[in-house]
């Protein structure tokens, strides 16, 4: 018998804090404990924490409470692990709720500077496609996985990790610092200490890797007494680089198991997150489709002047013609950045041709019913 974590997703993580928490922080305490081997069932919010549900309209953005972000089911404290094992978390199933939603923030995502309206699509869900009346005539295959899974940092990590981000900001780097406006929990160090879920770290956490799917593994390195594992924001479906800054956001029911491997971290050397999967190509909606259409990018400024070896201003460039070919379709820009966040995939084609690497964007034509 698996063990089970409900939620009332008609409600907020606020009024159901003993299911989770939205902040990392070693002194959050877990909700339940497991042995290895075990199978968990979590049930997990959207990432907006409910604040976009079917019916709420573009104007809802403006009051989008951004401390109440990825709303997280866990702590599990997981029996015999401790600092310097190496936690494995095998994802057996991810079943989505039946709606979706995808928005534009302005000020956030890849295209921040270009794109400045926001936007917002709801998704209907059925037979293993989303729909949505924002962006007709597209039909998005699902491949549901967690974009947020992660254990807990141990202190030292947590005060290392808070002074880089601050030294970061000091440079005018873009970054969300601690901040207990609507953390769960509410007081105490985890809310005024506890360190924001939008960045992945070595813990793990929002990582947004599409392919950790149904089968795959993750592998995270143990810092504290039961590794302390959480999960959420569940991805129906998502484009590899998840631009616009959403992808297909829903909540989920997730089936997980845990292993520990002792020692493995430590004496390995290995201070982040990896991941495996052993039947990669037997899924088939996200290996490379059949039909597809991708645009290419260079490393090479609007000036015409090459900047050696940047990825980012590759990318940039690949998305752009990318939304270019989408707006000759039909769709409007703001619709064609948040078709891409959910099904383009942005790929590294080369870093040894210098100075101009190679990234492309990668648009899969069946999304195209007609």
């Amino acid at each position: 018998m698996a063990r089970h974590v409900a939620i009332d997703r008609r409600t907020r993580l606020a009024e159901q804090p003993a299911t989770g928490h939205n902040r990392w922080h070693p002194d959050i305490p877990p909700i339940l404990e497991v042995d290895p081997g075990e199978e968990v069932v979590l049930e997990t919010r959207d990432a907006a924490d409910g604040q976009l549900r079917p019916g709420t309209t573009v104007a809802d953005l403006a009051r989008l409470a951004a401390g109440a972000i990825h709303p997280l089911t866990g702590p599990v404290f997981v029996t015999g692990a401790r600092p310097g094992d190496l936690l494995e978390v095998e994802f057996l199933e991810i079943v989505p709720e039946p709606a979706g939603f995808t928005c534009i923030v302005p000020g956030r995502g890849f295209l921040r500077d270009v794109i400045t309206t926001p936007f917002l699509a709801h998704w209907t869900i059925a037979d293993g496609w989303a729909t949505s009346p924002e962006i007709p005539g597209v039909r998005i295959p699902g491949a549901p996985f967690m974009g947020v899974a992660g254990v807990a940092p141990c202190r030292a990590q947590l005060t290392a990790w808070a002074r880089r981000e601050a030294e970061l900001a000091a440079r005018g780097g873009l970054v969300a610092p601690p901040d207990p406006t609507d953390a769960v929990p509410a007081t105490g160090p985890a809310a005024t200490e506890g360190l924001r879920t939008i960045p992945p770290r070595e813990n793990g956490g929002n990582l947004d890797v599409k392919q950790l799917t149904r089968g795959a593994r993750l592998l995270l390195p143990v810092a504290v007494e039961g590794a302390l594992f959480s999960t959420g924001d569940a991805h129906f479906a998502q484009g590899d680089g998840e631009v616009c800054l959403t992808a297909v956001e829903v909540g989920a029911t997730c089936v997980v198991r845990f292993a520990v491997h002792p020692g493995e971290a430590e004496r390995r050397g290995i201070r982040g997150p990896c991941f495996r999967r052993e039947d990669y190509f037997a899924e088939p909606r996200w290996a490379v489709p059949r039909r597809f259409l991708a645009t290419v990018g260079l490393p090479v400024d609007e000036a015409g002047v090459n900047r050696d070896g940047d990825l980012n201003l590759a990318a940039r460039n690949a998305l752009l013609a990318m939304l270019a070919r989408l707006e000759e379709r039909g769709l409007s820009r703001a619709q064609a950045y948040a078709l891409a966040s959910v099904a383009v995939d942005l790929r590294i084609g080369n870093v040894v041709d210098a100075p101009n690497y190679v990234v492309s964007a990668l648009l899969p034509e069946d999304i195209f019913p007609r």
